[in-house]
């Protein structure tokens, strides 16, 4: 593995640019909070993934996407809710649990979450089916966005089967596991390097990377300023 960049962007948004040139946008929502001026007006996409179907992730995916006629990769309900928004129907790009969509030689596999995944529309919540996480894998590279989730045992099957090289865990806790359970997460994918995210954002996700390094004994905790690109 060697050159490959990875942006925060702020909350659960990425940006991660392969050894091969492509750029792919995670849950872009670059109306967050942390994102910096900058970053929210991309110049070039190839590739969207997201994990699930809360407006904090999916953001300006439509937009995104027509503006840069670059293909979306979400679970089913998400993607067919994507096609209701603006986008074309697209069911080689809409996966479920243990599928793997492969677009120009970069593959994503969706893996479990433990979370909810919805929109929020004329009032009501609309169903959009079940929160994934993603392996992406490209030009060697494997890396792990967990997504919106919860520690749970089976997180020991997603680093035996995928081995990830990386692991970006939330870690703000209210929504989602804290640095407590992502400690016990990156034990149970037996990964050396994690990235943590979703922190930070509003007052009520309290974890730090700082009580990540504390508990995580072994793994390099890898925080980046929102806008900064890290080498993995």
């Amino acid at each position: 593995m060697g050159n490959v960049q990875l942006t925060w962007l702020g909350h659960a948004a990425f940006r991660f640019d392969t050894p091969g040139g492509k750029r792919i946008y995670v849950d872009p929502w670059l109306d967050n909070p942390k994102c910096p001026e900058g970053e929210k007006e991309p110049d070039r996409i190839d590739l969207i993934a997201l994990t699930h179907g809360h407006d904090d992730h999916v953001g300006s995916t439509v937009e995104l996407a027509q503006k840069f006629d670059c293909p979306v990769v979400a679970q089913l309900e998400v993607r067919g809710w994507l096609s209701t928004q603006g986008l074309s129907e697209a069911m080689e790009h809409a996966p479920n649990k243990g599928g793997t969509a492969e677009v120009d030689g970069v593959k994503i596999t969706l893996t479990n979450a433990h979370h909810s995944s919805s929109a929020f529309e004329d009032g009501k919540f609309v169903y959009l089916g079940e929160p994934c996480g993603l392996v992406i894998e490209a030009d060697d590279t494997r890396l792990y966005f967990a997504g919106d989730t919860c520690v749970f045992g089976d997180m020991k099957i997603i680093g035996d089967l995928y081995k990830p090289d990386v692991a970006i865990l939330p870690i703000g806790g209210h929504f989602t596991m804290d640095p407590v359970e992502a400690a016990y997460a990156l034990e149970l994918l037996g990964v050396k390097r994690c990235v943590p995210s979703h922190y930070g954002t509003f007052p009520i996700l309290r974890g730090t990377p700082d009580e990540l390094r504390a508990l995580a004994t072994g793994v390099e905790v890898i925080s980046p300023e929102p806008g900064e690109s890290i080498e993995l």
